[in-house]
C-alpha cells in the first residue's frame, strides 16, 4: 500500500495540473461569417476552419460559422472587421482592393499564367510580404488564401466565341475599378452591383451577365435563368479568411497558434477540395445543369487583359508596380 499512495498520488497531482493549465486557456468564441450560400467554395473553407481551431485549441476556442450573408455582405465586412465589430469573414479578393489597392495586382485580368503560378506567388513570398504589408497598413489578419479558381462568365443573350461577342452586353461586375476597366477593353457595358443585388438583377435583365467562381454559379443555381456559359478564364480568384485585430489579441498564444494553424490547414484542405471539384461542376453546368457552352477565341482577351495590366501597373505608384513585377517575375 505504502509503495502504491505516491503513484497515485502522483498521479493525481499530475492530472490536477493539467486540468489547471486548461482552465487558465479563457474559452474564445470566434463568429466567422461569409456571404455566399451553403455549399460554396467558402463552406469548405470556414466549416474545415471550425473543425480544426475547436481541435487545435483543445476546444477553448468555439467556432460560429454564420453563412449567406447573416452578419453581413462583403463590401461592408472589412470595414468592421477592422473597427473589431466582425471576427472574421471570409472576402474574395476584389472586395478588398477598396481597403487596400494592392490587392488589384492579383485581381489584374491574366496576371496568372496558369495556378501554379497562382500558387507559387500567394504561398511564397510575394503572398506572405503582402498580408504583411495589408495587416500594417489596415490592422486585419490575412490567415490563408485557400483556393484559387477562375471567375467563369455566362449570359442570357448570346453564346461567347470571340470577343466581338462581348459587345454591349450589360455585364455585373463587383465594385471594383480593375474588373469594371477589364469588361469595358472586352467591349462589354460594366454594371457595378453589390453581390446582394446580383442574383435579382439577373433574374429581373437588369444585367445580362456576369462572372464567379465555378462553384458559385451551381450554389447560386444561376445555370437556371443564365443559358450561355463560357470558361472564360479572364480573372483569377481567390477568398482569403481574414481576422480583426481585436479578436487575434484575444487570443493567448496556444490559442493563436491553433487558429494559424488551423487556418493554414483549412485553406489546404480546400485547395485540394474545390480543385477536384472544378472540373465536375462544369460538366454539370453544361450537362445536367442545361447551360450551353462554344469553342471560342480566347486571343483579343488575353491582349485586352495585357493592355490592363501595363496601364495599372504605370498607373498605380512604385509598390503597385513592384508587386506586379514581382507576379510576373515567378512565372519564369
Amino acid at each position: 500500500m505504502s509503495l502504491t499512495f505516491p503513484k497515485i498520488l502522483a498521479g493525481s497531482v499530475a492530472a490536477l495540473s493539467l486540468t489547471v493549465g486548461a482552465a487558465q486557456a479563457a474559452d474564445v468564441t470566434i463568429n466567422l461569417g461569409y456571404a455566399a450560400a451553403e455549399g460554396s467554395s467558402y463552406a469548405v473553407l470556414a466549416d474545415k476552419f471550425e473543425e480544426l481551431a475547436e481541435e487545435y485549441s483543445g476546444g477553448t476556442i468555439d467556432v460560429k460559422v454564420r453563412c449567406c450573408g447573416q452578419l453581413m455582405g462583403e463590401d461592408e465586412a472589412f470595414k468592421a472587421m477592422q473597427l473589431g465589430t466582425v471576427d472574421m469573414h471570409i472576402i474574395t479578393g476584389n472586395n478588398i482592393s477598396p481597403h487596400f489597392p494592392l490587392m488589384d495586382a492579383f485581381v489584374l485580368p491574366y496576371i496568372f499564367e496558369d495556378k501554379a503560378h497562382a500558387y507559387r506567388v500567394l504561398e511564397g513570398k510575394v503572398g506572405s510580404g503582402f498580408a504583411s504589408q495589408l495587416h500594417a497598413a489596415t490592422g486585419v489578419h490575412l490567415l490563408t488564401f485557400g483556393f484559387v479558381g477562375d471567375r467563369d462568365f455566362y449570359n442570357s443573350r448570346n453564346p461567347i466565341t470571340k470577343m466581338a461577342d462581348m459587345a454591349g452586353l450589360k455585364v455585373r461586375v463587383p465594385k471594383n475599378q480593375v474588373m469594371i476597366d477589364t469588361f469595358t477593353e472586352f467591349g462589354a457595358a460594366p454594371i457595378p452591383l453589390p453581390w446582394a443585388d446580383t442574383p435579382t438583377a439577373l433574374q429581373t435583365g437588369t444585367v445580362e451577365g456576369a462572372d464567379n467562381g465555378t462553384s458559385f454559379i451551381k450554389s447560386q443555381k444561376f445555370y437556371e435563368i443564365m443559358p450561355y456559359f463560357t470558361a472564360l478564364e479572364h480573372f483569377t480568384y481567390f477568398s482569403p479568411l481574414f481576422a480583426s485585430d481585436r479578436i487575434m489579441k484575444k487570443l493567448d498564444d496556444a490559442q493563436r497558434d491553433a487558429v494559424m494553424r488551423a487556418a493554414r490547414d483549412a485553406g489546404i484542405y480546400q485547395k485540394q477540395e474545390m480543385t477536384k471539384q472544378v472540373d465536375e461542376i462544369r460538366a454539370f453546368l453544361t450537362g445536367e445543369g442545361g447551360m450551353k457552352t462554344a469553342e471560342f477565341d480566347r486571343t483579343d482577351f488575353i491582349a485586352a487583359g495585357q493592355r490592363v495590366q501595363d496601364r495599372y501597373a504605370s498607373e498605380k505608384g512604385d509598390e503597385f508596380t513592384a508587386l506586379v513585377n514581382a507576379v510576373r517575375a515567378a512565372a519564369e
